[in-house]
């Protein structure tokens, strides 16, 4: 069965509900002045890149359920070695002109300086649970970004074919530390002891 999905636009309507333009009509004129200040007043997930936002899909109940299961265990390791991790929505700057939003973003040091109160200037840890509207956001797009922004390690979690990618940073690239299927325990490159059942993964409920 084929399910239709679509990228969510906003639009900006005068007060009797006429749309004036939309969202890819000021594609590219965007400053990020702007999009902070849009994400700021809205509960979605928006991304900016050089002048051009995407408004994200709402997570699906799944997704959610996948994230929080992956959030109690990356919390309980990053607060027994003095880290933090947080959950989407919280912003990251991958470099000037481009943030993204990370389902999962951990630090090794809680008091790192790059732990700022608007956005994260980095993160050592990024998770992202693959979204069924347009997989290669995740899996090729970010894959590139997050190397950009020099994270370390990047854990693609993918509901479609129940794996999860974990890649390390080589260089300004990412290479695989190991793709993780049902029966297998995932572990990290990063962060010595934390492994997942990847069954309890996409299992959770």
């Amino acid at each position: 069965m084929a399910v239709a999905t679509h990228t969510p636009t906003l639009r900006l309507v005068t007060e009797d509900g006429e749309t004036i333009a939309d969202s890819s009509t000021l594609q590219g004129l965007w400053t990020s002045e702007q999009y902070l200040r849009l994400t700021d007043h809205s509960n979605r997930l928006i991304e900016f890149t050089d002048g051009s936002i995407e408004v994200l899909p709402m997570p699906t109940d799944k997704h959610q359920v996948i994230l929080a299961f992956l959030y109690r265990l990356l919390f309980t390791h990053m607060e027994r070695i003095g880290g933090v991790a947080l959950f989407a929505a919280l912003r990251l700057r991958v470099r000037e002109e481009k943030f993204r939003e990370p389902d999962l973003m951990a630090l090794l040091d809680a008091n790192d300086p790059r732990r700022q109160n608007a956005y994260w200037l980095g993160a050592d840890l990024v998770v992202e649970v693959v979204s069924p509207d347009d997989p290669e956001r995740d899996t090729r797009a970010k894959r590139l970004d997050y190397a950009e922004a020099g994270i370390p390690e990047y854990w693609i979690v993918n509901p479609i074919d129940d794996t999860i990618t974990v890649l390390r940073l080589d260089g300004e690239q990412y290479a695989e530390h190991g793709v993780f299927r049902r029966r297998d325990k995932a572990t990290s490159a990063l962060l010595e002891g934390f492994v997942v059942d990847v069954n309890e993964v996409f299992e959770a409920h």
